[in-house]
């Protein structure tokens, strides 16, 4: 049993680092076993007003610099035939300078910088929740499925993702399924073992739009690309399609056949060109309710997934976490002299949440306006012409 004034469940390292760096300890508890035990998943963008304004404040982003994949950018847009729509690989098609500079950057990457970043032992691993009690002084205590308890807890952050522990003390709102469901897969070794698509992907994403279904290719570091095929489907698809999800060879043949089979070859070869021993994975997407909303609790709130989930059809989710975490670590610092009484913690988490709500919604909004729009079938061409105004 130990004792915590500051707690984060889950990935709050941002904001554990801006604490710290203002003298406010804090200790984040994290249901991984260690920093590697989970692959982190693919690449992101960080945006100058929300990402990478955090990493300045946090005294990291020239660390970021070196880490971050300007090329990633490149966006080529191809049609169900495989016909390119638009392609700012090539020379002529690039963005203006205004609007670049939101590289893309590995998430595990991301993820090591943010950890060595912080003071030893502030994240303690293998701490998965059980249970989360609430005491009669309004303190917390947190049950871990490993035996262990943290009790005492006065500011209690939830960060742990979709299916919050932390979420139930503050709304009884709970996320529903967004009609997609996402199956990953992935190149190793690009280059060498699969140069068309090396060459056909270019050096960023490629992306088809089309009515009920979405593809996209995204280069990542170290020589590999990731490749999302994402029908719209609904929630009983996985199990009533017959499809032997173990089955890679299986899964890829499938998909290639009968869910993108009227596709061009080239569509329908990019789905073939996965690694056969590439690990896949299949997620249901989940969101919760465009602008949600709820009573501030006196000491416990929520940033990232936990308190705005949303599908990634708006590139926006990290960011908007982000964000999160440097305003409330802002508004915490402005009390910073009161964070021993009840007061000062609910002053801060009161402002945090009067300026995040109205911003994730925001997110929201755009997140599933693109959903919307990535699965029709005008997806792909609505996007070149945004791209054609873009580059006039």
């Amino acid at each position: 049993m130990s004792n915590a004034n500051n707690a984060v469940i889950g990935a709050g390292l941002t904001f554990a680092r801006l604490l710290q760096q203002n003298g406010i300890s804090v200790t984040v508890y994290e249901a991984e076993s260690d920093r590697h035990s989970r692959n982190q998943g693919g690449s992101l963008d960080l945006h100058p007003k929300y990402g990478q304004k955090a990493l300045s404040e946090a005294g990291l982003l020239n660390e970021f610099r070196k880490i971050a994949r300007p090329e990633g950018e490149c966006i080529k847009l191809i049609d169900k035939d495989g016909n390119v729509l638009a392609d700012e690989n090539v020379d002529g098609n690039r963005r203006p300078a205004d609007d670049t500079d939101k590289p893309e950057v590995d998430r595990t990457a991301l993820r090591d910088l943010l950890l060595d970043s912080l003071k030893p032992d502030t994240v303690q691993w293998g701490c998965r929740v059980d249970h989360i009690e609430e005491a009669a002084n309004g303190t917390h205590d947190v049950h871990f499925t490993n035996g262990a308890v943290t009790t005492g807890i006065t500011l209690l952050i939830g960060a742990d993702g979709a299916f919050s522990k932390v979420r139930p003390l503050v709304t009884d709102v709970e996320p529903f399924y967004s009609g997609i469901t996402m199956v990953t897969q992935w190149v190793m070794d690009a280059s060498t073992k699969k140069p068309w698509l090396d060459r056909y992907v270019g050096a960023g994403s490629l992306m088809m739009f089309d009515e009920g279904r979405l593809l996209i290719c995204q280069r990542q570091s170290g020589d590999s690309i990731r490749t999302y095929a994402s029908p719209r489907k609904p929630l009983s698809w996985t199990k009533e399609s017959g499809i032997d999800w173990n089955d890679y060879t299986a899964v890829r043949k499938a998909f290639a056949e009968d869910y993108f089979g009227n596709c061009g070859d080239d569509v329908k070869r990019v789905l073939n060109e996965c690694d056969d021993d590439a690990h896949l994975d299949m997620r249901h997407l989940y969101m919760l309710p465009i602008g949600l909303t709820w009573s501030s609790k006196p000491s416990v709130t929520l940033l990232g997934d936990a308190a705005h989930l949303m599908t990634p059809f708006g590139g926006v989710g990290v960011n908007a976490a982000m964000a999160d975490s440097l305003y409330l670590a802002k508004a915490l610092i402005t009390q910073k002299s009161n964070l021993h009484t009840q007061e000062g913690i609910s002053r801060a988490i009161e402002a945090y949440e009067q300026d995040m709500f109205p911003r994730a919604e925001f997110f929201a909004k755009k997140t599933y306006d693109g959903l919307e729009h990535h699965f029709r079938a005008t997806g792909g061409q609505e996007w070149s012409e945004k791209f054609k105004k873009r580059n006039s």
